[in-house]
This record gives structure tokens, sequence and C-alpha cells, in this order.
């Protein structure tokens, strides 16, 4: 996806440009998304390090969600 500003984001979506301008603050301050300034405009665009940190925080998460419940089925399995 191409960077984009702020209006051109909530051109596509169901909501408000503000909403949009403060959903893309929260992204920021997670480090999922960058700017910079164009005249008086704010140009966002996905920020890779930070979607990879998510990414692997997500495998991570699922990764062991998987191996907990394999291992409740196994004993559950046992038990029976």
């Amino acid at each position: 996806m191409r960077p984009r500003a702020v209006q051109e984001l909530a051109d596509e979506l169901p909501v408000t440009r503000p909403a949009v301008s403060q959903h893309l603050k929260l992204l920021k301050l997670a480090g999922l998304v960058v700017d910079r300034a164009e005249g008086t405009r704010r140009i966002y665009r996905a920020n890779p390090a930070g979607m990879a940190a998510l990414r692997a925080q997500l495998d991570r998460f699922w990764s062991q969600t998987l191996a907990n419940f394999k291992q409740l089925a196994e004993e559950e399995e046992e038990q029976t």
C-alpha cells in the first residue's frame, strides 16, 4: 500500500477524518505507522519494523496458545 494523507484514507473508510487522525495517532505511538510532513498535510505509511515486531508477537502468542491447547487435549485424552 502506498503512503497516503489522512483525507485519502478517510475518503475510503466509513468514519470521519478526525476519527482517522485519532487512529493514526495511536498507530504511530505503537510504532506501526510513520509519517512525514508534506506542506500542510501529514503523509502516513506502514512502518515495516513495527509490523515485523507485531507479526513476531502474534506468532509467539499463537504458538504458545496452540501448544497449551495441545497439552490440555493430550491430558484430557489420557484421563479418559
